[in-house]
């Protein structure tokens, strides 16, 4: 009942979401809802703990 979203109804989703949020806050909300995405997946992958340097000492993140 809920299968693939085609063109017409992701156009509807996009529009709703520009009515809700506005233009301005779009492109912040898709680089936070990005960024939460990537680091889920390399939580589940357990890419955290291959940071770790070889001697146990974890990288600090760059910011």
């Amino acid at each position: 009942m809920f299968g693939q979203l085609g063109l017409p109804e992701m156009l509807i989703i996009m529009v709703i979401a520009l009515l809700v949020f506005g233009p301005k806050k779009l492109p912040s909300l898709g680089k936070s809802l990005g960024e939460g995405i990537i680091s889920f997946k390399k939580a589940l992958s357990g890419q955290d703990e291959a940071e770790k340097n070889q001697d146990g000492h974890e990288e600090k993140p760059k910011t």
